[in-house]
């Protein structure tokens, strides 16, 4: 079996965790039962528990998050279909790095829980996706 990465949110709500994961961000649903349900995150197994005195307000949350590299592509077409809707943007979308091999484009959208996604894209997906296999033993990327 192929490793699945895994993560367990708590919601407020899961009939609207489920249409912002579903309906919105075009996640697939899994499982589902009294509480909670799973969707498939870009591969990764989400499951939402429907838990609202575990949620963190927005401000707690600080630097808390999970996200997705996508394409070009991928990432116009998701920011384009959320632009549609009444979401919360943490951060609007930025590039950074602009005309260098580390450039990215990215945006933070909060889910109705409050929960942190970043969606993001880089130019060059080797150098901003650089992992401790790719790099000699020893070295660093600080």
């Amino acid at each position: 079996m192929t490793p699945t990465l895994h993560l367990s949110l708590p919601v407020a709500d899961l009939a609207e965790s489920r249409q912002f994961y579903v309906d919105l961000l075009g996640c697939h649903p899994g499982r589902e039962r009294e509480g909670w349900m799973d969707v498939w995150f870009y591969g990764m197994q989400v499951t939402l528990h429907e838990q609202p005195d575990q949620v963190l307000m927005a401000e707690q949350a600080g630097v808390r998050h999970f996200g997705v590299t996508l394409t070009e592509e991928q990432f116009d077409a998701l920011i384009a279909r959320l632009a549609g809707h009444p979401v919360r943007w943490v951060r609007p979308v930025a590039t950074e790095h602009r005309g260098s091999s580390r450039q990215q484009t990215k945006a933070t959208v909060s889910d109705p829980s409050g929960n942190a996604i970043e969606l993001k894209w880089y130019a060059e997906p080797a150098v901003g996706l650089e992992r401790p296999s790719d790099r000699p033993a020893g070295t660093s990327t600080r």
